[in-house]
C-alpha cells in the first residue's frame, strides 16, 4: 500500500501563523524538475525569500546537484543538513534518500532531515515536506508544485492551501511530465497554474508581499 505523510509527519492542529514570521517557499519537482528548478532558481534575487525544495532524486546526487546550481545562481544552494536554518537568500534541497521537514523554532524556521519510510513513494517526499509547511507556516508559506510523474505533493499542496498558505502548480505547456501538477489542480490544491518561466516572479512578489501573510 502506498503511504501517506502520516507515516512521517502525523496531522495536527494547524499552530498560527506568527505575525513577523518571514516568508518561506516550498518547491516540489521530480522528472525534468532538474533543469526546471535551474531555471526558476537562476532568475532569484540574492534577497527572495528562503527555499526548501523536494526535488526526487537518488541518494548521493542531491548534494552535486547543489553544488552546481550554488555554482549558477545569485543566491546560495545548498543541499540541507539537519537543523539549517531557513534564511532569504538560500535554497535547501532534500538530501536524496531523507525526508526534509519544516519545522519552526519561535519566528525562525529550521529544517529536520530524517529517515523514514516511502511515501507517496518517493524519500524525500514533496508531501512531507509540504505536510510541515502546513503545520508550521501557514499563510507565511507559497507551494510551487512543477514537473514529475506521479502524485506526489498533490495532497500536500492542498493541506497547504487549507492552512492558508498561497499554492501553485506548473502548467501542463511548461511541464515535462504534467502528472504531479495535474494531481494538484484536479484535487482543487492550486490557486494559481504558472508557465516556468511566470515562477520566479511568483517568489519574488510574494516575497514582496506581507499584506497576504495575516496571522491566522
Amino acid at each position: 500500500a502506498k503511504l501517506t505523510a502520516d507515516a512521517v509527519l502525523p496531522l495536527s492542529a494547524r499552530p498560527r501563523a506568527l505575525a513577523g514570521t518571514e516568508p518561506i517557499v516550498c518547491i516540489g519537482a521530480s522528472t525534468g524538475g532538474t533543469e526546471s528548478l535551474r531555471d526558476v532558481l537562476e532568475a532569484l534575487p540574492p534577497d527572495c525569500p528562503g527555499l526548501i525544495i523536494v526535488q526526487h532524486m537518488p541518494e548521493h546526487f542531491t548534494a552535486a546537484f547543489a553544488r552546481r546550481l550554488d555554482g549558477l545562481c545569485a543566491i546560495a544552494v545548498k543541499e540541507a543538513e539537519d537543523g539549517d536554518a531557513v534564511i532569504p537568500g538560500r535554497a535547501l534541497i532534500a538530501p536524496g534518500g531523507l525526508h526534509l521537514l519544516l519545522q519552526r523554532s519561535g519566528i525562525r524556521y529550521t529544517v529536520a532531515v530524517k529517515d523514514g519510510p516511502l511515501v507517496s513513494r518517493h524519500r524525500p517526499s514533496v508531501d512531507v515536506l509540504f505536510r510541515g509547511a502546513a503545520q508550521c507556516a501557514g499563510a507565511n508559506a507559497l507551494g510551487i508544485l512543477m514537473t514529475g510523474m506521479g502524485d506526489d505533493g498533490a495532497n500536500g499542496l492542498l493541506e497547504m492551501r487549507r492552512a492558508g498558505a498561497l499554492t501553485v502548480a506548473q502548467d501542463e505547456e511548461s511541464c515535462v511530465v504534467f502528472g504531479m501538477p495535474k494531481e494538484a489542480i484536479e484535487r482543487g490544491a492550486a490557486a494559481k497554474v504558472l508557465p516556468l518561466e511566470r515562477l520566479s516572479h511568483e517568489i519574488i512578489r510574494f516575497g514582496h508581499a506581507p499584506a497576504q501573510r495575516q496571522p491566522a
